[in-house]
């Protein structure tokens, strides 16, 4: 009687790397004024009022403040749109992104 040999079926499930994710950074500057930063910060970040006074009160005392975290695309997106806003109104508004250690 021949012998029987059973293999168990294995399937592989491939591994999906999350995406790296980024900083976007409110950067202080001397001319653009506190309340058309916080309208932004309200607008592209849809933060409530108390918390973008926060971000940019920190952003003026410190220099830079980091505003929000996503994905690669969608920081360099709402920073981009952010800036833009500021260079619409004359006004020289910088947000930045860098990548999150």
């Amino acid at each position: 009687m021949p012998e029987t040999v059973t293999v168990p079926r294995t399937r592989l499930r491939p591994k999906t790397e999350r995406p790296k994710l980024h900083k976007v950074i409110l950067v202080n500057d001397d001319y653009t004024p506190r309340e058309f930063v916080v309208t932004v910060l309200k607008g592209e970040f849809h933060m409530s009022e108390d918390q973008a006074q926060r971000v940019m009160i920190t952003a003026h005392r410190r220099g830079v403040c980091v505003v929000a975290v996503f994905t690669k695309d969608v920081a360099e997106t709402k920073a981009t749109r952010a800036s833009d806003a500021g260079r619409a109104k004359g006004y020289p508004l910088q947000f930045t992104t860098e990548p999150e250690e």
